[in-house]
């Protein structure tokens, strides 16, 4: 049977990974192994027990976090990495959807709370954390969101940032193309929010909300996709998107998506980019 259907089934995904098989065969043979082929380039490719996931959660083993607030959460990734770290996580968003969503998925965990709230007006009084976290939830629009997070730190607390670097500069531009087409206002509002990544920019908003800031430091950021549908699809959920469909409407949004990726589209391979990003950690001074 098994024969039958190596002879009759034509299926190129198959055909990529026996091709991809054979060649790893052929450079075991000649002595190279997986760590030589990607000597100087490791970071890009996939090896198991050795993803940025796997690497973080071993490196916060050497941390302890005290009380952490995770402002704009999400549905609670950050939160369930750092937990077994923490004394408490406390997770902050103003979407009672995905609040819910973050009290489903962890469940399990018994010191961790959740909070529908506005980052602007957080219902804790002064000094209640020692960390507080925000990724790509506190924007260069929002500095009253970052003044009041230094309210509820305690003396000494830090609180930890990341932001969009220069994305025009960065190999993957091109995926956050489809937020241009959104109209005008919206675009210079988008830059905005983002210009925490300039060089200086982020330094001193936190420095004028009562941060000591620490220097920046860059944070690996890869987006990939399986084909053009999986990218218009991916990047008509994001909130920037919303605001060009609503300018050029859902079907031009995702026709005109599909017809940018397929011009990056290469044989075998997801769509993939390198988009920069950069962290700040600020401490209450």
């Amino acid at each position: 049977l098994w024969t039958t259907l190596r002879s009759t089934t034509r299926d190129p995904v198959f055909e990529q990974d026996q091709a991809r098989a054979d060649a790893v065969v052929q450079a075991r043979q000649q002595g190279q192994s997986w760590a030589d082929a990607v000597a100087g380039r490791m970071e890009r490719h996939y090896s198991p027990g050795r993803t940025w996931e796997a690497t973080a959660r071993g490196l916060l083993g050497l941390c302890r976090l005290g009380d952490v607030l995770d402002v704009a959460s999400g549905d609670g990734a950050l939160a369930e990495l750092v937990a077994p770290r923490a004394r408490t996580v406390t997770c902050l968003d103003v979407s009672e959807r995905v609040i819910t969503a973050a009290r489903q998925r962890l469940e399990h965990l018994t010191d961790v709370r959740f909070v529908v709230g506005d980052m602007h007006q957080l219902p804790w009084d002064d000094a209640s954390f020692d960390v507080a976290t925000s990724f790509r939830g506190i924007w260069g629009t929002t500095p009253g969101a970052l003044e009041d997070v230094r309210r509820v730190l305690r003396p000494g607390g830090k609180v930890a940032m990341t932001v969009w670097g220069d994305v025009r500069k960065s190999p993957g531009a091109w995926m956050f193309a489809p937020f241009l087409w959104a109209e005008a206002e919206k675009v210079d509002n988008q830059a905005q929010m983002v210009s925490l990544g300039r060089p200086g920019v982020g330094e001193q908003f936190l420095s004028d909300a009562g941060f000591e800031p620490e220097q920046r430091f860059q944070v690996p950021c890869w987006l990939e996709y399986a084909d053009p549908e999986g990218f218009a699809r991916g990047m008509a959920s994001s909130g920037p998107a919303y605001e060009a469909i609503q300018q050029i409407g859902e079907a031009e949004f995702h026709e005109r998506a599909v017809a940018l990726a397929s011009g990056f589209v290469r044989e075998g391979l997801p769509l993939r980019g390198e988009v920069q990003l950069f962290g700040y950690v600020g401490v209450k001074q």
